[in-house]
């Protein structure tokens, strides 16, 4: 029985990571797949480039709201299941399901295994793991945003400052943590590839928050 909850909760967790927000938004209220233009990835950051603002803030919102539920599916068990009485177990199945739902995003059953890049839905995973790590990693991501453009790099960026602020600034006591942190990096520099040729070469693409109105 207890197996068959946690394939359940597992399953679960991928589903909610395969939900392709960016492509039912764009096509439920633009008709548009937004994986035929800009990047090409079924993501926040490209709806904001194809779509506009209001579309890739709601993209970013859902698919950040997909990583923090399925962090904290580990709630909905019985303490028996997982053994939540311990802190380090508790937390090592919570970045699991993470992870899972991020492999959901960036291969979502929904969408023909086309996903994004996994940003928004690996912030919201740390957003359930360690809230203030969480609010450094957005502070560096805008503060980057808001300097250079790039959303690439305020990603990539923000991703760095997970595990060093994990490892010097709170310093947490929960090894596999700080190792999740480390894997981030990895993953974000993996799919973050064709971006940082682009960002050497200096073509990759700006994002202007905003834009003085003309006239």
């Amino acid at each position: 029985m207890i197996s068959l909850y946690l394939s359940g909760i597992v399953i679960l967790a991928y589903l909610f990571g395969s939900i392709p927000t960016a492509v039912w938004f764009g096509q439920a209220f633009y008709g548009v797949d937004v994986r035929e233009y800009g990047s090409g990835n079924a993501g926040a950051t490209n709806t904001f480039r194809v779509l506009g603002g209001k579309a890739g803030s709601v993209v970013m919102f859902v698919d950040i709201l997909k990583g923090w539920t399925a962090t904290n599916l580990p709630y909905l068990l019985d303490s028996s299941v997982i053994g939540n009485d311990n802190a380090s177990t508790f937390v090592n199945f919570q970045l699991a399901l993470g992870v899972i739902a991020v492999i959901g995003h960036l291969f979502p059953i929904f969408a023909g295994f086309r996903g994004g890049k996994g940003v928004a839905t690996l912030f919201g995973m740390v957003l359930a793991i360690h809230f203030y790590a969480a609010l450094m990693c957005v502070s560096v991501f805008i503060v980057i945003l808001l300097l250079t453009h790039y959303v690439s790099l305020g990603s990539i960026m923000a991703g760095f400052t997970f595990p060093f602020s994990i490892a010097f600034i709170f310093k947490t006591s929960v090894p596999s943590i700080l190792l999740y942190g480390i894997a981030i990096c990895a993953l974000i520099l993996v799919t973050h590839q064709k971006n940082i040729e682009r960002l050497l070469k200096g073509h990759e693409s700006k994002i202007y928050l905003f834009r003085k109105k003309s006239g």
